[in-house]
């Protein structure tokens, strides 16, 4: 999902007039052809911004150090062809991007605000992606489809995820969610409330984003015997 909290940022970000520059300011290792195809969908996902709010990240830096960043690091921890489900996907990150860069995998999209899906399925069709689009919550997804890995980012902490999510993991695999700061203080939450039981979280990975700090990858999965 697009939309997260804002934080001053740690420093100056400097402006740039592409895509392309922002990308290589941040080192990421990405072809010619997905820039391509990753720019055509920031400027679908802009105009649609002037219509309905779906992503703060209206600037090239802010759009590669948050949306493109983000996805990039997420896509090293998904399996060669892995179905994977977007919960809440909002503006499209990180399903959208991730479909363009690991076009391996079998991607959908989720969000129960209808306005928020029918987006969602012009920016698909726009761009051509074979991408299933739900307007739905991704319980009901789970009631009708089966998925290796839910992925998210920004939509709720680690306990609201887990309630909803508890009656349906034998439709998924594992849980992998994108995270600031404060997920130590989430799964703290999540383990006082009991929702972590039987199950176990690990940390993926770390990485600094020039916008916000620290992030990381978590995964979650059901508790080996």
């Amino acid at each position: 999902m697009c939309l997260m909290n804002e934080t001053p940022n740690p420093i100056e970000v400097p402006e740039f007039e592409s895509l392309a520059a922002a990308v290589e300011w941040l080192g990421l290792d990405i072809s010619e052809d997905q820039l391509a195809q990753l720019d055509a969908y920031r400027q679908l996902l802009w105009d649609w911004n002037e219509k309905i709010n779906l992503t703060r990240h209206t600037t090239f830096a802010k759009f590669a150090a948050r949306d493109l960043l983000d996805t990039v690091e997420l896509a090293k921890h998904l399996e060669q062809g892995e179905r994977v489900l977007d919960v809440g996907s909002g503006g499209g990150v990180p399903g959208i991007p991730l479909a363009i860069l690991r076009p391996d995998l079998t991607v959908s999209l989720c969000d129960s605000v209808g306005k928020k899906s029918r987006v969602l399925e012009d920016l698909v069709a726009n761009l051509a992606l074979p991408i299933t689009v739900y307007p739905a919550r991704a319980e009901e997804v789970l009631e009708v489809t089966t998925q290796g890995a839910l992925v998210a980012r920004g939509v709720a902490s680690l306990k609201k995820m887990l309630t909803w999510l508890a009656p349906h993991w034998d439709a998924f695999d594992r849980l992998v969610l994108i995270k600031g700061k404060a997920w130590v203080e989430e799964r703290g939450e999540a383990r006082h409330y009991g929702v972590m039981k039987g199950l176990q979280l690990r940390r993926l990975a770390s990485y600094e984003s020039p916008l916000l700090g620290e992030s990381v990858i978590l995964s979650i999965t059901p508790a080996e015997n």
